[in-house]
Order: C-alpha cells, then sequence, then structure tokens
C-alpha cells in the first residue's frame, strides 16, 4: 500500500484526537488596498484601504489547524490585558480550541504582525511586540497550564517563536510530563540541545541555518548539518522543510527520507510551518510513523500555501488532496 494511500485511510482517526499546543501567541492583521498614487509628503506610496481581516498567528494558528482537521486543542501561552488579547481569545472560542490556558500578563502587549497588502502583493510587515523573559509568575502560569492540559492528551505542539513562552526549562517540563506522548516542535531557538528529548523538531531553512551556523545552500550542506544537530536531540528526529524543494527526515540510525513538495501554486507560505505541525502532532498522535505522517505533513502545506493569509487545512480537503495524487 502506498503512503498516500495510507495516509487517506488514517485521516478520520484525526478526529477527536487531543493535542496541546503551547508557545507564542499571536494575531495576524492584513490590511488589504490599492496603490494609485505616491504620497506628495514623501517619496512613498500610498495604499488606499479596501478592508482588514485578523486571523490567529504562531501558536494560535498551529491550534486553528489541529482543529481544522477534526482534532480537539488545548491552547497554552500568553496575551496581554488589551483589544488584541481580547480578538486572540475571541476567535480562539469561535474555532473550538479550549483557551483555559491562555495566562494573561499585564506588563507586555499581545503580539501583533501587521501585514500590508496592496493588490495580492505584501509590501511591508509591522511587527507590534515586546520579546524576552517573561515574569516568574507568568512562567509558572504557564507550566502550571500546560501540566492541566497534557495529561489527557494524545501529542503536545511546542510553537516557538522567540517571544519568550518557550524557555529550556519549558521544554525539559513538557518532556518529561508527556512522557512516551508525541512532542512536535517547531523551532526558533539557536541551540538545538534546548529541545532534547522532543519527538520531532521542524526548521525550516533559515532555522537549519542558524542552528547549524552557516548556510545550508546545497543537498550536500543541509545533510551535514542535519546530522551534525541530530546527536544534540537526543534520539529525536529532524525534519527540514524546504519549501519548493519538499522535506527531508533524518532520524538516528536511517538513512535520510526526502518527500517532493506536492505541485500547487503558491499563493502566500505565511503560516505553512504551522500547518506542518499541526497535521504532523495529529499524524503521531493516531500511532502513524514519521515515515508516513511527514508525507500527509507535505500535503497538508501544499494546500496551505496555495491560500491567502494564514490559512488552515479541513480533513475534506486533505482527504480529497491525497484521494487525487493516489489516483
Amino acid at each position: 500500500m502506498s503512503s498516500a494511500l495510507t495516509a487517506m485511510k488514517r485521516l478520520d482517526d484525526f478526529r477527536g484526537r487531543r493535542i496541546v499546543v503551547v508557545g507564542d501567541l499571536m494575531l495576524d492583521e492584513f490590511v488589504h488596498g490599492d496603490v494609485a498614487r505616491i504620497s506628495p509628503e514623501a517619496p512613498v506610496p500610498i495604499l488606499e484601504v479596501r478592508n482588514r481581516t485578523t486571523m490567529l498567528g504562531g501558536a494560535a494558528n498551529a491550534a486553528a489547524n489541529v482543529a481544522s482537521l477534526g482534532g480537539k486543542v488545548n491552547l497554552v501561552g500568553c496575551v496581554g490585558s488589551d483589544l488584541p488579547g481580547e480578538t486572540t481569545r475571541r476567535i480562539v472560542e469561535a474555532a473550538g480550541i479550549d483557551g483555559s490556558g491562555f495566562v494573561i500578563d499585564v506588563s507586555r502587549p499581545t503580539t501583533v504582525k501587521t501585514r500590508i497588502v496592496a493588490r495580492n502583493q505584501q509590501i511591508v510587515r509591522i511587527d507590534s511586540e515586546t520579546r524576552g523573559t517573561f515574569s516568574a509568575a507568568t512562567t509558572k502560569a504557564i507550566a502550571s497550564a500546560v501540566h492541566d492540559a497534557i495529561k489527557d492528551a494524545d501529542a503536545c505542539i511546542v510553537s516557538d517563536y522567540g517571544k519568550g513562552v518557550v524557555t529550556p526549562e519549558l521544554v525539559r517540563f513538557i518532556v518529561e510530563a508527556a512522557g512516551r506522548k508525541p512532542v512536535v516542535v517547531d523551532p526558533k531557538r539557536r541551540n538545538f540541545a534546548d529541545y532534547k528529548g522532543v519527538t520531532v523538531v521542524t526548521p525550516n531553512l533559515a532555522e537549519l541555518d542558524v542552528a547549524a551556523g552557516h548556510s545550508c545552500g546545497s543537498d550536500g550542506e543541509i545533510i551535514e548539518a542535519a546530522q551534525s544537530l541530530l546527536p544534540l536531540l537526543g534520539g529525536g528526529a529532524l525534519l527540514v522543510t524546504r519549501g519548493p524543494s519538499g522535506m527531508s527526515l533524518f532520524e538516528p540510525g536511517r538513512a535520510p527520507l526526502h518527500v517532493p513538495a506536492r505541485a500547487r501554486a503558491v499563493f502566500d507560505v505565511t503560516g505553512a510551518g504551522d500547518t506542518v505541525v499541526g497535521t504532523l502532532a495529529l499524524a503521531l498522535a493516531t500511532g502513524l510513523p514519521l515515515s508516513i505522517a511527514i508525507h500527509i505533513a507535505s500535503t497538508a502545506a501544499a494546500i496551505a500555501v496555495s491560500k491567502p493569509g494564514t490559512a488552515t487545512v479541513t480533513v475534506e480537503e486533505l482527504g480529497a488532496e491525497l484521494l487525487g495524487h493516489e489516483a
């Protein structure tokens, strides 16, 4: 039986699987408009705004992808006591995500990424955020929320965007609390030893470059970097997402496995990594091996990048794509 057919037959098992998503919560805002003239005040384009949309970003988008694929989600992270934080909680609730693990920190704002888009072309991104270590009280509250959520979970996602929620101490706590349950990490840290004990880490090429300390432009450089980083994970796997070049899986004691990218028009790559980790965690939660799970994740990513904005993928879309590939 082919990987695509095996994957398709297991999609129904996604429904009802409980995934804990821990990480940096964000609100993604998109301002769409048209540019027809230059400002008389400075040599910059004037955007005539047509509409504004808000979507879940960061760890919240990973959670939204799990929910859209039929999983049950407990989302743990931190928002500010502000309007973006309220908006994030409202969208999370509307998506059917359990946000009881939200921690409110009045000392820092909710992270907001505003993308200015003119005729489907992003021209600038504005980030409103505070990075760095959280207070001891906030850190303790996050760990407590993880402890409560992970007991009944089938898998865990650690969505690290480098904003401060994910620390080496929190990762160790999650690994210990998860036991034999799969833990999938979307990384931002330079030192991959901080993720020791997790099931799989999913860097893109830029993140691999940072962790390896040099550019990984060729297949040989990617393999060399991955093999050098693999021992830092203490038995975990490394899944390098390579955009239009597909994905490459590296596991201890096994030959690298490469999955080509699905042939689809790319509209927007925003949040594609969140789709990958969400799909991967659900697949692993059903008991599928990584070698099959990455085929499902690759298919989901192809669907996500063909949509505008921070997109999610439904189990129906995923099944249809896998069926079409098999045919």
